[in-house]
């Protein structure tokens, strides 16, 4: 069992798209760039797909060619609802087309609240994405990294992440198993209502709907903390105890 403070556990997950959401927009140099990085990646992808198709598909998913749009965050906290004290969980999120801002507003609730060794952060597949991808935008956009993500070269006993999906492996790496499917086996409630994480990019270029990532992106979050929760054999979060901070 994972020792931790439950109150000192930051609960996140990103939403990121492609640098442009049109192929021929890019420099000659990014296109050359992305060639090379498409070629060493094309395994991936059908026999016939060409560059564009590789941008449009995946791009987003690496920091060097994509960005951010929404860090989602929720941290679980007590509250006293007449006699009774009652487990919450808040969230909040940094979202909008100026990705250096979000980072910046980011960065400074990290430092802010979530520095020591106490603190946690808590994701699915946060340690090979999600935290790793802040990083490396937090610097290409020049922000100082905080504390807790700032861990090249650091020995795993000091990277204070929580990750749903390591935790699931139990050193079992030959597979990868998704958020929608634990939270299934697991029978958490997770809203199928709305948009899927190969719709970002559309909703964002095209409808340009930030506020609905948002709102998809923090599902996620609450996802992922009710995960972790049954993991740890912990109560549950109901739904009248989720509150979303502005």
């Amino acid at each position: 069992m994972l020792k931790f403070k439950l109150d000192k556990i930051l609960f996140l997950d990103i939403e990121t798209v492609p640098q442009t959401y049109d192929y021929p927009s890019l420099t000659d140099e990014d296109k050359l760039l992305w060639e090379i990085k498409f070629g060493q990646t094309k395994s991936r992808f059908p026999e016939d797909a060409t560059p564009e198709y590789g941008y449009l598909n995946s791009a987003g998913i690496y920091s060097e060619f994509g960005k951010i749009v929404c860090i989602s965050v929720g941290f679980i906290t007590n509250l006293q609802r007449g006699d009774k004290k009652e487990q919450i969980i808040r969230l909040k999120s940094f979202y909008g087309d100026d990705e250096k801002k979000l980072l910046e507003d980011f960065a400074s609730l990290l430092r802010k609240s979530y520095s020591g060794l106490e603190n946690n952060l808590c994701g699915h597949n946060i340690k090979e994405f999600d935290a790793p991808y802040i990083a490396r935008r937090m610097l290409i956009n020049g922000i100082a990294l905080p504390e807790i993500l700032d861990v090249a070269g650091e020995k795993p006993w000091n990277v204070h992440f929580f990750d749903t999906l390591e935790l699931w492996r139990f050193g079992d790496y030959k597979n990868y198993t998704s958020l929608k499917l634990l939270t299934h086996i697991f029978g958490i409630p997770t809203p199928k209502d709305d948009i899927d994480g190969s719709q970002v990019a559309e909703v964002y270029y095209e409808e340009k709907n930030v506020e609905r990532i948002a709102t998809y992106c923090e599902k996620d979050v609450l996802a992922t903390a009710r995960l972790f929760l049954k993991m740890q054999g912990l109560p549950t979060i109901n739904d009248d105890c989720v509150e979303h901070v502005k």
